[in-house]
């Protein structure tokens, strides 16, 4: 069978086993890159002055040194005075020449105070989080050094000369930011993703992995939400190996509904603001019925008073402080550009009417304001970058003309949304502008990596701050028991507890809350853990009192955290930054105390438990399933530290013997494989080439059953038979089968012939037939069928008819049935499991679709006694119920149950014989592969 090349138009969006959430495989939140800091003190090395030095893990350069004071170049540079003393300390250091090695960031001058930030590169080429930062006292024409930190990685060795072009790595950019968001709408199209390379960067992985960093911009298929997507593809394979969303949101991306148009062309905003009057004072009503001044400018031209405040812009006369009307723009449309046609909020009088008042647009401009206030007076800051750039918001984007309950940061500007029957226009909330607008000054300091520990970190900081200045400007006090609560103020009829997105008073600890995700989950919990390190900072301000803690907070995050930092390193940022305000002992170790209230301790993460048996740790793998069948496992590991190309295991799913290496150790990356107890079935990615790959559990050559280039999924394999689906690219899904020592593979064409845009798609097998949905036009109408195809006849038999609405999310297929996985109220996540006889006949549903026993489903697999469905419960109302886990159904649906009640994540359920399950867990913070025998019932 010939691929087609990808042709320009518009397709269908791929849908793989797992869904949104699970479309790719687990990778540690805590193994971004290499483990980070022991939480221990070690001494300097001989000769160092006295001082506290704590080593890195991984690395010869120290994480952090402090107490010290040593003289420094005085004249030229900050940059220049900080890498001469790095390079006059290498005993220490460990840093063999600075000046090539490390690149001059940003310097921040606060009156005597020189914070220098240095971006390390390997061999020229940029290296991710790897920042090294030196503090200086500089007064009276010396320069004294008073202590270091962040990461410098010295352990790198991996070549920069890459072996994958940029052309091929925006495209496997693409189709892996597609493959985790999920498919669309039957029927429905979306405005394309489309990705733009960024350069070459090293993974400070073991000795690094080289990689082409791609962004990957437009609208989540299916949802409408904003996806810019940072993705990092290996060099030398073209394989995707890290992928996080570079759009910092107030709350987790919620499900929306489908998009429903193209996207509109964008331009940079680059006209002069009109000709204006400056310095104008106006007023609004804010959505809380009160009255705010606000600073606007006179619009000669249009004789109209807009809100753009130069006033606050006191160092530069061209950045301002400016709120945008973006009613007509869709969230997707906006993040990381800057749309066509809007303009600033306007009125004839200076006193802003209902309408701006009702869009938010108020409430925006004066939070704005005191948000920008507050950094410029109690720290000195001006503006979010420390430098005055302009201040854009952007009020009223809608989800494709529907609510949007959500506000973001997306690197330029801040966006709101326009809210909905309960919740008002984002804006409306103090916090949640102080929130976005500090990950702005996160950004533009620390840059905390948003994903896995640092991004929680990230997201604790913001909501620090912005409840902090809530509560200062409503003179909330911090023994208040609702001082804490972050979003309050943005319902129309629940009260302010009920409303709350979060508490910073919710007591979450290491030890009993801490939830291990996938980065395909809110970015690696970034929101579900955040409130752990933030209720710490929360406690240190209840006990220090506001005004030292803020202090304290805001020099830890610009002084001392680099991106990469995780809850360890934070602990240790602010007990510095303490030490440098010289607090009283009696406060240092109030500070520590509230640390350890939450659990953030040295090793805490060896401190979780579970209820399931592993047969493999740490897999250190992304976007890749596991397979199970015959009483044998099969997955994909990476070596301890993530660095090395994937390569393919296989064991006992009862846990005896020892796993065994089933791939070559050959660069490629082996992922996706499946099992039926005789063989092993994979895919191999190198450059342009996707290879389909087999091998018998009791050794032998390894065989090419297919090549392409394009996505392969559904992957299965029963005797001499495999089964898989193919994305192609702008054309649609086509499920493809093949015999074992045939030549040729068998495309299944679908039921309106192979045009553009029909699919047949999810297929199963088991004795010899194929289960697969046939997705086409007939009578210029979509038709979804479900069908089964005689492999050894070739006979296709349609088993049922779909309704129109229904979308079928994966099958199964035993001996007796077909399941499926129905998803039949858009936009909503809710999905029925189903279940029917081969001939078509005895119907019934084994899980509804509405009610409280309902789940949102994303994976399926299923033996002739049990039915195992990875879901999230469409009612949960706590952060962990709404975590995929692993449900499992009896085959006529008397029997329901968890099957394990392990706390993080729960992905690739794949059921072996009977009940037995294997799936990749990440409740330890790492990815593990584990095994139950039978179901665990009900978990409280």
């Amino acid at each position: 069978m010939r691929q087609p090349r990808a042709r320009a138009g518009r397709r269908r969006a791929g849908r793989t086993p797992q869904g949104i959430s699970g479309a790719a495989a687990l990778i540690s939140a805590a193994a971004l890159v290499v483990p980070a800091v022991p939480a221990h003190a070690a001494a300097g090395p001989a000769g160092s002055s006295p001082g506290e030095v704590i080593p890195g893990r991984n690395t010869a350069t120290p994480a952090l040194v402090t107490g010290i004071r040593e003289q420094a170049r005085a004249t030229g540079s900050a940059a220049d005075a900080a890498r001469g003393h790095l390079a006059g300390k290498e005993s220490r250091y460990r840093i063999a020449d600075p000046a090539r090695d490390l690149d001059p960031l940003r310097t921040t001058t606060t009156g005597t105070t020189e914070v220098v930030r240095l971006q390390q590169r390997h061999r020229g080429v940029e290296v991710l989080g790897g920042q090294y930062v030196v503090r200086m006292e500089h007064k009276d024409g010396k320069r004294v050094v008073t202590g270091t930190s962040g990461k410098y990685f010295t352990g790198l060795t991996a070549g920069t000369e890459p072996q994958v072009d940029q052309e091929l790595a925006v495209e496997r950019a693409v189709e892996a930011t597609e493959a985790q968001l999920g498919g669309a709408r039957p029927g429905k199209t979306e405005p394309a993703l489309t990705g733009t390379a960024r350069g070459l960067v090293v993974l400070p992985k073991g000795p690094g992995v080289l990689t082409q960093h791609v962004t990957v911009r437009g609208t989540a298929p299916g949802t409408g939400e904003p996806v810019l997507r940072e993705v990092f593809v290996d060099a030398r394979a073209g394989y995707p190996v890290l992928q996080y969303s570079g759009i910092k949101t107030f709350a987790p991306p919620a499900p929306g509904p489908a998009p429903a148009g193209a996207a509109a062309a964008h331009t940079a905003l680059t006209a002069e603001p009109p000709a204006s009057d400056t310095g104008v004072q106006g007023s609004g009503v804010k959505l809380d019925g009160t009255t705010a001044d606000l600073q606007l400018a006179r619009d000669t031209a249009h004789n109209t008073y807009v809100m753009r405040d130069y006033s606050r812009m006191r160092d530069t006369t061209k950045n301002v402080l400016a709120t945008w009307d973006a009613h007509t723009q869709y969230a997707g449309d906006v993040s990381g550009h800057w749309p066509d046609g809007i303009k600033e909020f306007a009125s004839p009088a200076p006193a802003f009417g209902k309408d701006a008042t009702d869009a938010g647009a108020v409430d925006a401009h004066w939070a704005a304001g005191k948000v920008y206030d507050y950094y410029r007076t109690v720290h000195g800051r001006n503006s979010l970058d420390g430098r005055g750039m302009t201040i854009n918001s952007l009020v009223g984007v809608s989800n494709y003309g529907m609510p949007y309950v959500n506000a973001f940061w997306d690197g330029t500007k801040m966006v709101y949304g326009n809210g909905d029957s309960e919740y008002r226009p984002l804006s409306a909330g103090l916090d949640v502008v102080g929130h976005e607008m500090t990950h702005g000054v996160v950004e533009n300091s620390a840059n905390l990596v948003y994903a896995g520990q640092s991004g929680a970190l990230n997201e604790a900081l913001a909501d620090y701050f912005g409840t902090a200045l809530k509560d200062d400007t409503y003179h909330i006090p911090m023994d208040s028991p609702d001082s804490g609560l972050v979003g309050d103020t943005l319902c129309r009829t629940k009260a302010p507890r009920d409303c709350a997105i979060r508490d910073l008073n919710d007591g979450r600890t290491t030890s009993g809350s801490f939830t291990g995700v996938g980065f395909g989950t809110d970015n690696g919990g970034v929101h579900l853990n955040s409130t752990i390190f933030s209720g710490a900072l929360w406690n240190i301000r209840r006990d220090l009192g506001p005004a030292l803690a803020d202090r304290i907070v805001y020099r830890a995050l610009t002084a001392y955290m680099t991106p990469l930092d995780g809850f360890t390193e934070g602990r240790n940022a602010v007990i510095a930054a303490a030490k440098d305000l010289k607090i009283a002992d009696g406060d240092l170790k109030s500070v520590q105390r509230d640390f350890n209230a939450h659990g953030i301790v040295p090793d805490w993460e060896l401190a979780l438990g579970v209820d399931s048996d592993q047969l493999l740790g740490r897999v250190n793998t992304t976007d890749t399933s596991v397979g199970a069948g015959g009483g044998w496992w099969t997955a994909s590991q990476s070596n301890d530290d993530g660095s090395e190309a994937y390569s393919v295991w296989a064991g006992r799913t009862d846990g005896s013997g020892a796993p065994k290496l089933i791939s070559p150790n050959d660069g490629r990356y082996h992922v996706t494989p499946v099992t039926d107890g005789k063989t092993v079935v994979w895919q191999a990615y190198k450059g342009w080439n996707v290879d389909i790959l087999a091998r018998p559990l009791a050794g032998g050559p390894i065989k090419t059953l297919y090549s392409g280039r394009y996505r392969v999924s559904s992957l299965h394999v029963e005797g001499k038979t495999v089964v898989f689906q193919i994305t192609l690219r702008h054309v649609g899904q086509r499920v493809v089968y093949l015999k074992m020592g045939e030549t040729d593979p068998t495309e299944i064409l679908p039921g309106g012939g192979p045009g553009r845009g029909p699919s047949t798609e999810l297929p199963s097998l088991a004795d010899g037939r194929i289960a697969f949905t046939d997705w086409h036009r007939e009578n210029r109408k979509w038709r979804t069928d479900m069908e089964v195809l005689d492999t050894a006849t070739g006979k296709r038999t349609v088993v049922q008819q779909l309704r129109p609405e229904q979308e079928v999310v994966q099958t199964a297929l035993t001996g007796k049935h077909i399941f499926w996985l129905s998803k039949d109220h858009w936009p909503s996540g809710v999905t029925a499991l189903r279940r029917v006889d081969l001939d078509g006949s005895g119907a019934v549903d084994i899980s509804p679709d509405t009610g409280k026993d309902a789940l949102q489903g994303t994976g399926l697999s299923a033996t002739g006694d049990a039915v195992t469905v990875t879901a999230r419960p469409a009612d949960a109302q706590d952060r962990n119920g709404a975590l995929s886990k692993l449900w499992q159904f009896s085959t006529d649906g008397s029997r329901r149950g968890r099957v394990s009640c392990n706390r993080g994540e729960q992905l690739w359920g794949t059921a072996d014989s009977g009940t037995r399950v294997v799936w990749l867990d990440a409740t330890t913070g790492y990815t593990d592969l584990v095994t139950r025998s039978r179901p665990a019932g009900r978990c409280g």
